[in-house]
């Protein structure tokens, strides 16, 4: 295994995976659709085990579930079966079908990069009322758990992350895992990347929804990915382990801490995901370098990263409270099932409360294993197009003091849409988002494993905004970039900092039929 701190691994794949004006120009790709991935892993020889569809909906107001940090953990707090079935209906599972001549096309909980869904879940979890302790794979196309092992293997993944602390004491650990070739079929080498932003996607989803019910929930980023593998029986190469969700917490004595060494092996039969998946040798290589030996999991927990913000130098605007509360009908639950992802904005203006509230809410914090909570490692810069009470310009968002820093002042909405990959989303948009990190301060303290990091939280707090934009009647999408134009642009404010992921929010347009 590569050690992960041979960090110019991590820079090859992201200099390898940038686009810019020529490149796509230059790389010309064409969908292969008798060769397209399913989207549904299927084990065929393993029973199903109906999760229930009928619960009780925790009417949470959706801002407050997705602005949260996270649930004390306090107590003995297991969750029931209807509880998991909730979450993971609300973060990973179908909530709407739309049928047409060729089959059906399943909509899933959270945004997904050109809807591929290649994120996987699976569930390692003590007993429970209403299902035995076992790990098991989630198949949100029939909404039932397939078990994989029988008993309690949470010990597994306690010694996988070097005991790490909401591991040790959670009754269920989800795992999430990508099936690199349904991304790649489409984004090629640069799927790594939408493998986080689409994980992020769930995650933020998912903490909306421990949150909503009461539930301590953690992001676990360092373990050992060849333990966790063996258990959850993925080989590593085509499907990848990414990231845990802890929930719920324990009282009594945690689970032993043993190797997956000792485990047999998984083999199950598993339908083919595609007549001929093609490989990508450099999504292998740095998910190879950023993968943890068992010495580097505690220092990865222990890494300390400092990222000040730098003196204001611009105008600064405060970000405005709330203009009201949220509207009828956006419980968490509603706001998940009616969100989307905006294809046409309408070139209108949203209120600076309404920006306010998606930024605030966004970027409280999130329960990480190797981040403080008030800590972050992506900056939010944006182009204001149209904002009622803000005039239009770049500006960079300054969260210490909940407020925009004018960097740029001027009209940039071609400049979004060009940024945006020539998109004219970015432009017809009220604000675009760019997600910008330090990647080289993440790296020299994290290693490799920090571009998994970065990449994942920008999917969280992205995430995130998608709830608070359509808990307000507002719209958002996700977009991809020119990575080196982005940094340009927002420079010399920006200067080494690297995208890693453009959001943009704003009044929904009418579709156009043509």
């Amino acid at each position: 295994m590569i050690s992960n701190r041979k960090i110019d691994l991590a820079w090859r794949y992201h200099d390898f995976t940038k686009h810019s004006y020529w490149s796509i120009r230059t790389s010309p790709h064409y969908l292969d659709w008798s060769n397209q991935p399913s989207p549904f892993k299927i084990y065929p020889s393993i029973d199903p085990i109906a999760l229930p569809v009928e619960f009780k909906l925790t009417g949470a107001a959706a801002l407050d579930a997705a602005a949260s940090r996270g649930v004390e953990a306090s107590g003995e707090i297991y969750p029931t079966i209807e509880q998991l079935a909730s979450l993971l209906l609300y973060s990973a599972g179908v909530t709407k079908e739309k049928k047409y001549s060729g089959g059906s096309f399943y909509f899933r909980a959270a945004a997904c990069a050109g809807a591929l869904y290649p994120t996987e879940v699976y569930i390692v979890c003590a007993d429970l009322d209403g299902l035995p302790a076992g790990v098991y794979h989630f198949n949100p196309g029939d909404f039932s758990l397939r078990r994989l092992r029988q008993g309690d293997h949470r010990g597994v993944l306690i010694h996988a992350t070097a005991s790490e602390r909401s591991v040790a004491s959670a009754p269920v650990i989800l795992v999430y895992s990508a099936i690199s070739f349904r991304s790649t079929w489409k984004y090629r080498d640069r799927a790594y990347r939408y493998h986080f932003w689409d994980n992020g996607m769930i995650l933020a989803n998912a903490l909306a929804m421990a949150a909503a019910h009461g539930i301590p929930a953690e992001v676990v980023l360092g373990f050992v990915d060849s333990e966790v593998n063996r258990l959850i029986g993925i080989d590593g190469g085509s499907e990848l382990a990414l990231s845990m969700l802890t929930v719920g917490h324990g009282d009594g004595a945690p689970p032993v801490s043993r190797s997956a060494d000792d485990l047999p092996e998984l083999n199950p039969d598993v339908i083919p995901l595609s007549p001929a998946p093609v490989d990508y040798p450099s999504m292998r290589e740095i998910h190879d370098a950023s993968s943890l030996a068992v010495q580097e999991v505690e220092s990865w927990r222990n890494g300390v990263l400092s990222l000040a913000e730098p003196p204001a130098a611009g105008r600064l605007i405060p970000l405005t409270p709330p203009a009201k509360n949220d509207p009828p009908g956006a419980s968490i639950e509603a706001v998940i099932e009616r969100r989307g992802s905006t294809r046409r904005f309408a070139r209108k203006p949203i209120s600076l409360s309404d920006l306010s509230t998606m930024l605030d809410g966004a970027t409280r914090g999130i329960p990480i294993d190797c981040l403080d909570r008030d800590a972050q490692l992506n900056d939010l810069y944006l182009i204001v197009n149209r904002v009622e009470g803000l005039d239009s310009g770049a500006y960079f968002y300054r969260r210490d003091e909940k407020a925009l820093e004018l960097i740029k002042p001027g009209d940039f909405s071609k400049k979004a849409s060009y940024l945006t990959l020539e998109q004219e989303l970015g432009g017809d948009a009220s604000v675009t988002i760019f997600f910008l990190a330090d990647l080289n301060s993440v790296l020299q303290t994290f290693g490799n494993r920090g571009y998994r990091a970065a990449q994942l939280e920008a999917g969280i707090i992205g995430g995130k905004i998608y709830l608070a934009a359509y808990a307000i009647g507002r719209g958002a999408t996700g977009l991809t970039f020119f990575d080196d134009d982005v940094t340009e642009f927002f420079s010399p404010h920006a200067a080494g900092k690297s995208c890693t992921l453009v959001v943009s929010v704003g009044v929904p347009g009418k579709r156009l039929i043509y």
